[in-house]
């Protein structure tokens, strides 16, 4: 590249003209630049065509169409009808998860079962035998084995409906609550469904169908108490009488320092044996709810 300059006096020298003459390397550069991107435009389409399809919907779509529908959102749809957020849906049925358990045990035959279970093992004389997870376990099959027509009759008429899209969810609730309601009128008594349709201030019912689940369930419950402490009372019978007879031969033999108790436990277990106590027990409670 040559420049050439030009003066004119004694002033500054003015660049009168720029020629550049481009070099044989630069040129070839260019020129291949240019033809890798023409071929580039040219097989873009190709590779448009070429491409992999989307996958089809997995796991994870399912729950999230499954999830999106819980909240109210239908397919195809950007927006929600008027649902819950997620977080706030999570909160409520971790918290559902909470109380249900507690509330469906009070509607069943578990609270007569385990209240007997534990004046049994006080009656013994043993504090920790069977431990509670034993008595808990012996008290939800016991109550599993109970409650089996009636839970046979909420899975003909409400479960099995439901799943075949036959009944609604407010409509299944309904249906499956009318087992359950047969059941606890069938145990309680009259006269603790009359004090609380007074404290109420509800009824007369025409029948035992109507009573509402609000009067019902704390009447059932005290009943169930009622029970329990009565049957937990003749159990208690025989070995009170052991223990008796046993602190009596004691003090007649002048060992008043010797605890009754520990010289009472060995006849009571041996009693509770040979009589089969535990075949007896359970095939009494079992045969005190009469279904």
């Amino acid at each position: 590249m040559s420049i050439t300059v030009t003066r004119r006096g004694t002033g500054p020298a003015l660049i009168h003209g720029v020629r550049a003459r481009p070099q044989n390397g630069t040129a070839k550069i260019v020129w291949i630049v240019l033809a890798v991107l023409l071929a580039l435009l040219i097989a873009m389409p190709a590779f448009a065509q070429a491409a992999p399809a989307a996958p089809a919907p997995g796991v994870g779509d399912a729950v999230d169409r499954a999830i999106g529908q819980l909240g109210g959102q239908q397919s195809g749809s950007t927006g929600q009808s008027g649902s819950l957020s997620l977080s706030l849906q999570v909160l409520i049925i971790m918290g559902l998860l909470t109380i249900l358990p507690g509330i469906l045990l009070m509607m069943t035959s578990f609270t007569r079962i385990i209240i007997v279970l534990s004046i049994l093992r006080q009656a013994l004389g043993l504090q920790q035998t069977p431990p509670n997870q034993v008595l808990i376990g012996l008290s939800l099959f016991l109550s599993f084995f109970v409650m089996a027509p009636t839970i046979n009759q909420i899975n003909t008429q409400a479960i099995q409906p439901y799943a075949q899209g036959k009944l609604a969810g407010t409509q299944m609730i309904t249906t499956a609550g009318v087992p359950l309601h047969n059941f606890m009128v069938k145990q309680t008594r009259i006269k603790d469904v009359t004090m609380f349709a007074q404290m109420a201030k509800s009824g007369p019912y025409a029948s035992a169908n109507d009573i509402p689940f609000s009067v019902l369930l704390p009447a059932f419950v005290t009943s169930e108490l009622k029970t329990a402490f009565q049957i937990g009372f003749l159990i208690f019978l025989p070995f009170i009488v052991i223990d008796l007879v046993v602190a009596t031969v004691l003090m007649a033999l002048g060992m008043m320092m010797l605890s009754p108790t520990i010289i009472s436990l060995p006849f009571k277990l041996l009693l509770f044996v040979l009589v089969d106590g535990w075949a007896l027990t359970m095939g009494s409670l079992a045969s005190s709810f009469g279904t």
